[in-house]
């Protein structure tokens, strides 16, 4: 399963970098975004590197997640791809 990072979990003047809100294109509300809490996640860099999180919460009503990886992600993170796996 797939989804695209969107943004950086934020608050009015705070960015977290090891958070991020990630949508999945077959989830479409909270319920089935709750049954993927605590799944592995993997993001993998232009060079090759990959980088490991999981699944913390459903964020919002629409489907959306947020995870937390274990080291920050670059900014150029945002709209690529991470693979969550079962």
């Amino acid at each position: 399963m797939e989804g695209v990072i969107k943004n950086f979990r934020r608050g009015r003047k705070t960015q977290t970098m090891h958070h991020m809100i990630v949508y999945i294109d077959s989830v479409s509300k909270r319920e089935k975004a709750s049954e993927l809490v605590g799944k592995q996640v993997v993001w993998k860099s232009p060079a090759g590197k990959e980088i490991n999180g999981k699944v913390a919460s459903a964020h919002g009503t629409k489907g959306p997640v947020r995870l937390i990886f274990e080291k920050r992600l670059p900014g150029q993170s945002l709209s690529t791809k991470v693979e969550i796996r079962e």
